[in-house]
């Protein structure tokens, strides 16, 4: 196993996770917000970050989406990929994290956070395993277990969530599932 070079204590980290957390702009996009005449917005995502996370999902790790904006583009996401948990215009997002695993009787430990801006970093901080993305800001790196090699909205995402198939030992068998599909061309 690769492991993308992880030190054994994060390795450890990354076993605990059964919720991962999200934040959207920055993570799951690359950031731009594209505003049409109309008003409409429209959000660049990427397809290897929803395969991603529909991977770690069928391994029984579910998805949240956390951000600090409001967006219905971001419900539409949501929707596509069964990602059920789905918070936006959130200031506080310790505080509605809080009630996410009490709800799901977690515990921080068991949880990872994706962010990359000055507002995730209390949550950055009691992530069980925490992760930005290469492009945050340097501040945010300061506080992140995990620095992904690749940017957000162009498959950071899904590093993370190779990450944790691969330390919780589900890689192998998901690999092999599409290395043994033998469907005509």
């Amino acid at each position: 196993m690769i492991f993308y070079g992880l030190e054994d204590k994060l390795i450890q980290k990354a076993k605990q996770i059964k919720l991962l957390i999200l934040d959207v702009d920055g993570i799951l996009t690359d950031g731009q917000i594209i505003l049409s005449d109309s008003g409409d917005e429209i959000k660049h995502f990427n397809v290897r970050d929803g395969h991603g996370i529909k991977m770690i999902m069928r391994y029984g790790i579910e998805v949240a989406f956390l951000t600090g904006r409001a967006s219905r583009v971001v419900n539409h996401r949501a929707k596509e990929l069964g990602v059920l948990e789905v918070y936006q215009g959130i200031f506080d997002k310790v505080k509605v994290c809080a009630e996410i695993i009490k709800k799901k009787s977690l515990q921080f430990n068991e949880i990872a956070y994706m962010g990359d801006d000055v507002v995730d970093v209390p949550l950055l901080r009691r992530a069980g395993f925490s992760a930005t993305v290469h492009g945050a800001s340097e501040y945010v790196k300061n506080f992140v277990d995990y620095i992904t090699t690749k940017g957000g909205g162009k498959g950071a995402v899904r590093e993370v969530c190779e990450i944790i198939l691969q330390v919780q030992g589900h890689w192998e068998e998901l690999a092999k599932k599409y290395e043994m599909d033998d469907t005509p061309v």
